[in-house]
């Protein structure tokens, strides 16, 4: 048992060199990008971040983690497949376990951190701006204000 551990822990080293170790970059720079348009898309629907959903709405959890799968359940494979790729060329066999942590320290765990931040930032944003929008409103003696700016505003940055 201690040699699989072992084992393991020397070929999960090891992928930094050899062939397809470009991916250990591109990966977590794919799963950045569609976890930030995910996290925008969230905080401009007035979504939640999913894990605040989980821990406050546990009836929810089963439709949250469905629509959690549903995004990153494609990065998720495409980072199994190259790594399938790659333990077969260089190790001519395929480790599973080493896949699942491979793939999660690259396409999940950078999916899930950037996209609460996104969510976050943008949540911050959205908010500051409805309260700026309440005081301009607010300040109009005739109850009307002029929100062409804020639309327009909010319509280039909506991804």
């Amino acid at each position: 048992m201690e040699e699989m551990f072992t084992r393991a822990w020397n070929d999960l080293l090891a992928r930094d060199s050899g062939p397809l170790h470009l991916r250990l970059f591109l990966q977590p720079l794919v799963a950045t990008i569609l976890a930030i348009r995910a996290g925008w898309a969230d905080a401009w629907a007035g979504r939640p971040i999913f894990f605040w959903t989980l821990v406050r709405e546990p009836a929810q959890a089963r439709t949250v983690l469905r629509n959690l799968w549903a995004f990153v359940g494609k990065v998720f494979l495409v980072a199994v497949a190259l790594d399938v790729v790659y333990q077969l060329i260089v190790f001519q066999w395929v480790y599973p376990l080493e896949t699942l942590i491979v793939a999660t320290l690259l396409a999940l765990a950078p999916c899930m951190v950037v996209r609460a931040i996104g969510n976050r930032i943008v949540t911050f944003v959205r908010q500051r701006e409805l309260g700026r929008l309440k005081r301009v409103s607010s300040d109009d003696p005739r109850g009307t204000s002029d929100n062409s700016q804020a639309t327009d505003r909010h319509d280039l940055t909506h991804p």
